[in-house]
């Protein structure tokens, strides 16, 4: 997440920065390399130069990843201010590929489990959300679109239970997930203060706030469903981390207005910016 976090607008990373922000967090130059090392032997980036001078280029699928997650944080916060209400749509995905094509089977698993997806039976998968776009780009890229099969329904059970609030406590872990947003919440609260207090932050400092509230929401949201709030337990814990989030964005700007930052700052500034429009207007 760190070297995510960091990738520049052209696609590099420059190692001297992400040295200082990971060992401002605690972290070692061997991890750093370490990390570095793995992250090329995956092939998401490639790697030029030694040491504090080196630079990390982003190979066009991990800059390209980066995009849908600010969709899906655009689509949060207008849940959040009740502008995406659910339309009473289940939303399945049904695929059968071959043991033969055993990476690409587990690899579209993962992704629908991504997008929000949970498993109703081997190879049928369900979400509150319209997702056909992103499940069919997964699909053409393994080389599975034949064997897809998307389809939607307004009446869903499983054994008795048909209540879509009950069907949902059922089928996703609910009370993981809200967990994940009370400690969004705690770290977001003690970082909001010290943006928002009369004390100076150095680039180096705001930057590692930056990387560890993004850190944050990532573990948050990437196990989210991102179901719409008819569906969910009220008072929801995402909302109120949802909202910390933006204002601490807000002062983050506040502090630095420099347009050259990370790529992935800039989409989320972008996200909460819009979000704070609407509960302006």
């Amino acid at each position: 997440m760190l070297v995510h976090a960091l990738i520049r607008e052209d696609g590099t990373v420059g190692a001297d920065e992400l040295y200082t922000v990971a060992n401002t967090l605690g972290m070692s130059d061997q991890q750093v390399r370490l990390c570095v090392k793995r992250l090329v032997a995956e092939g998401r980036f490639t790697h030029e130069g030694r040491g504090r001078k080196a630079e990390l280029h982003a190979t066009e699928d991990t800059t390209r990843a980066l995009a849908p997650n600010a969709d899906f944080l655009r689509h949060a916060f207008r849940q959040d201010a009740g502008l995406a209400p659910w339309d009473g749509v289940w939303h399945l995905a049904a695929f059968a590929v071959p043991e033969s094509a055993r990476a690409a089977r587990d690899a579209l698993r993962e992704t629908l489990v991504h997008l929000g997806g949970a498993p109703l039976q081997g190879g049928l998968y369900v979400c509150a959300n319209s997702w056909e776009p992103y499940v069919e780009e997964a699909a053409h890229r393994l080389g599975a679109h034949g064997a897809l099969t998307l389809l939607t329904t307004t009446d869903l059970r499983r054994g008795d239970t048909q209540e879509p609030a009950e069907l949902a406590g059922r089928l996703w872990p609910l009370q993981e997930i809200a967990d994940h947003y009370h400690r969004l919440s705690r770290i977001a609260q003690p970082r909001l203060d010290r943006l928002t207090g009369p004390d100076s932050l150095s680039p180096s400092e705001l930057l590692t706030i930056a990387v560890e509230l993004a850190a944050e929401l990532t573990r948050a949201m990437e196990p989210d469903p991102l179901l719409p709030p008819q569906l969910l337990p009220r008072p929801w814990p995402g909302t109120q981390a949802r909202e910390l989030i933006a204002r601490c964005w807000a002062a983050l700007r506040a502090r630095d207005r420099s347009e050259a930052g990370p790529v992935l700052f800039r989409l989320y500034a972008d996200v909460t910016r819009e979000a704070a429009d609407r509960a302006t207007r």
